[in-house]
């Protein structure tokens, strides 16, 4: 049983400054409640030398190498742009700025 009371959710909504009906009080009471029994159980189930972990199963590194392969040259890159200046794109202002 949790330690989460309608006094304590009207308090913390008071804090947080949030407006709660009676209503709400008594849905978030609940679902805190819930909230706080999980956590305990987990942490129940996780005591003693268990070692903490950053994810639950071991990675490897997964990149794989580098390798050259052809690709486009830069006129082959713009022969499809609309246009170009100077070797490069060539695209409409969207800032003010010159």
């Amino acid at each position: 049983m949790s330690e989460i009371t309608p006094d304590l959710v009207r308090h913390l909504a008071g804090l947080a400054r949030i407006q709660v009906s009676d209503e709400e009080v008594a849905r978030f009471t609940e679902q805190l409640g819930l909230i706080v029994d999980s956590v305990a159980t987990i942490k129940a189930a996780v005591q003693g030398d268990v070692p903490r972990t950053s994810h639950p199963i071991p990675m490897a590194n997964v990149f794989r190498e580098d390798v050259i392969v052809p690709s486009l040259t830069q006129q082959e890159a713009l022969s499809s742009a609309p246009d170009s200046d100077q070797g490069r794109f060539r695209v409409a202002a969207i800032l003010d700025e010159e």
